[in-house]
């Protein structure tokens, strides 16, 4: 597993794809690294259930939409951090941006452009959740990497199955979709390819 140091130095070197929002809706995440020994750790978020929304009880990033008063996609990471888990990333580092993904479109509501930033925390940062917020845990990038995590989940019968990863308790803290895809990206930017079971085609 790469240290953080080398993550760093990866992002730096990264030039990410962004798109053009052409009229659709933004949305951008934070993905939020500590380091912990023996190896960094990621924060993960389980969304609370709340009917009409399309992500309810997903895992994820902390984030969300944009909304008018966020001068930039960042800038709505940030804002959406705070307000979910209650840390302040003014006080964190920017290591770099993932390249921007668009989600897929689900019943009632728009495609999004969505952006990710990558944070290391330098200093401890207790949570605060909000009420969109069921659980939020540290979990090691290492055993993202662990082939016996890899799972097919199967979200919905009408959906049908979609790569994903086991990081707590199995059919609830199962990554998949649109966080499933930024750390495709996130782990070939730093040279260690997520396990492929089948080639990801999941959005969320």
């Amino acid at each position: 597993m790469p240290s953080l140091d080398e993550i760093r130095l990866s992002l730096a070197g990264h030039e990410p794809t962004t798109l053009a929002p052409n009229g659709r809706r933004r949305a951008a995440v934070a993905m939020l690294l500590r380091q912990r020994q023996p190896v960094p750790e990621v924060l993960f978020i389980e969304r609370a259930r709340r009917r009409g929304d399309p992500w309810s009880g997903h895992m994820a990033f902390p984030g969300g939409r944009l909304e008018p008063g966020d001068p930039d996609p960042r800038s709505g990471a940030e804002r959406e951090t705070l307000e979910e888990v209650g840390i302040d990333l003014s006080r964190a580092e920017p290591l770099g941006r993932l390249a921007d993904l668009q989600g897929h479109r689900v019943s009632g509501v728009p495609r999004l452009v969505v952006s990710a930033f990558v944070y290391q925390l330098t200093e401890a940062a207790p949570l605060s959740l909000n009420a969109e917020v069921r659980e939020a845990f540290w979990f090691p990038l290492s055993g993202l990497l662990d082939p016996e995590r890899h799972v097919d989940y199967r979200v919905t019968r009408a959906w049908g199955r979609f790569p994903g990863i086991l990081v707590g308790e199995p059919e609830r803290h199962v990554v998949w979709g649109l966080t499933y895809r930024f750390l495709e990206i996130f782990f070939d930017v730093v040279g260690r390819p997520l396990p492929r079971r089948w080639q990801s085609a999941a959005g969320s």
